[in-house]
């Protein structure tokens, strides 16, 4: 089946094809011919499937027809919400491309930047609009922004959302939708949360379900190593002694950890930098250029600052924390070997995370392949309950002792010297 065979016009199938779209991806196949149908569509499906087509070129058919040779106007007339600011940049330069040809004009929102280019764009006229949730209620609470012409509504992420705190923003932007729309629900995994959400907006949808969270792309190799705490960051410099990894996304669970990991890198001579919610806009989108450019070798990245990454041919993904929910893994690892091209998923798990392991390869029906030639090898023990209690008051216990300290220092009774008897 080819692009032509959906029904596709023209101005559309013109620009596919100057991105070397040729044949449709299953979710496209599926989900293209119903929203052409202007049916409302709940989509389950997983990073790498070919989701923002599939809802974006029908969106830009209705509205090219839709607008008539007369009506030149542009308004809202399409919304797109979606959880982080880099998946709405790359959600809005596909809207650019695939609309090449047709006049629709779109444009992105997100917070952590000025608005005033933002405003700028919307004072122009725009028939597509793109945002997170926060800035999209400042800029309507401002009066820049007014719901009432939207024919089509896309919630993307919609597991993300409820992850990130948006359900309450969420209920206020639907509040404020006229009632007559066609609206697109996607959502990776379907917990009954989301199910609920998903009747709230959708009138009698079509479902269209593909690569249950389950599944990992077959041309994925996955690999395991089993190390201490002590000694991992001795092994991923270990692992990344391999210059055919040229290019590597690499998860941390934490913001702090993901820059701990960065320092460690760039004493091993790794160019290297973290993308995360504590990095300010322009330095996200910095370490996201000169990564997808070659500038840096690894990128350092959380999972909520990672989704909606896309980068073409990214072959090496690493855990360096394994997550401690199952599906989470196989969102990251799909990040490689993406439209059939091979990648290989790399997994570091400390002690503490061995139950981790078990729980995806239940999940995922196969064990991860062990790596027998392991120069740290995992020889400490997981803690036990009483353990890792005495561990968590000990932990208490040190972080309050150091904030006592700091508030002696700063009232001007710290004592140098018995800070020293500390340290």
């Amino acid at each position: 089946m080819q692009f032509e065979d959906l029904g596709i016009i023209t101005p559309i199938i013109r620009s596919l094809k100057e991105e070397k779209y040729t044949e449709p991806t299953p979710i496209q196949k599926k989900a293209i011919p119903l929203l052409l149908n202007r049916k409302d569509l709940l989509g389950s499906a997983q990073t790498g499937t070919g989701k923002t087509a599939a809802f974006a070129v029908p969106i830009l058919q209705h509205l090219y027809l839709d607008r008539g040779e007369h009506n030149r106007q542009h308004k809202i007339k399409a919304l797109v919400i979606t959880p982080t600011r880099e998946l709405a940049i790359q959600i809005g330069e596909s809207f650019t491309i695939y609309g090449k040809y047709t006049g629709i004009k779109n444009t992105v929102i997100f917070g952590g930047v000025n608005q005033g280019s933002q405003t700028n764009a919307l004072r122009r006229g725009v028939d597509v609009l793109v945002a997170t949730p926060g800035r999209l209620l400042d800029l309507m609470d401002q009066g820049f922004i007014r719901l009432n012409d939207i024919e089509y509504f896309v919630l993307d992420e919609a597991d993300r959302m409820l992850d990130m705190g948006f359900i309450h923003d969420i209920r206020k932007i639907i509040a404020k939708l006229p009632e007559h729309r066609q609206s697109l629900f996607f959502s990776a995994t379907m917990p009954h949360n989301i199910v609920e959400l998903s009747r709230k907006i959708l009138k009698n949808p079509e479902k269209v379900e593909v690569s249950p969270v389950s599944s990992t792309a077959e041309t994925i190799k996955q690999f395991l190593y089993y190390t201490n705490k002590s000694s991992k960051k001795d092994l991923l410099l270990h692992i990344l002694e391999d210059k055919k990894m040229d290019q590597v996304l690499l998860f941390s669970r934490t913001k702090h950890g993901a820059d701990k990991i960065v320092r460690n890198l760039k004493k091993g001579m790794i160019k290297t930098a973290a993308i995360h919610g504590d990095k300010a806009q322009n330095q996200r989108q910095k370490a996201l250029t000169q990564f997808k450019s070659g500038e840096i070798r690894v990128l350092v990245a959380t999972d909520i600052a990672a989704r909606g990454i896309d980068i073409d041919k990214l072959k090496h993904v690493i855990n360096y924390d394994i997550p401690n929910i199952a599906e989470t893994y196989v969102h990251r690892i799909g990040r490689s070997g993406r439209a059939g091209e091979e990648g290989t998923a790399i997994s570091i798990c400390e002690p503490e995370e061995n139950a981790y392991v078990k729980d995806i390869e239940r999940l995922i029906n196969q064990k991860i392949r062990l790596v027998d030639k392991n120069p740290y090898p995992q020889t400490d023990k997981p803690m036990n309950e009483s353990e890792k209690k005495e561990w968590e008051k000990e932990k208490q216990r040190r972080k309050q002792e150091f904030f006592a300290n700091r508030n002696k220092k700063q009232n001007g009774s710290y004592s140098s010297k018995s800070y020293g008897r500390r340290r």
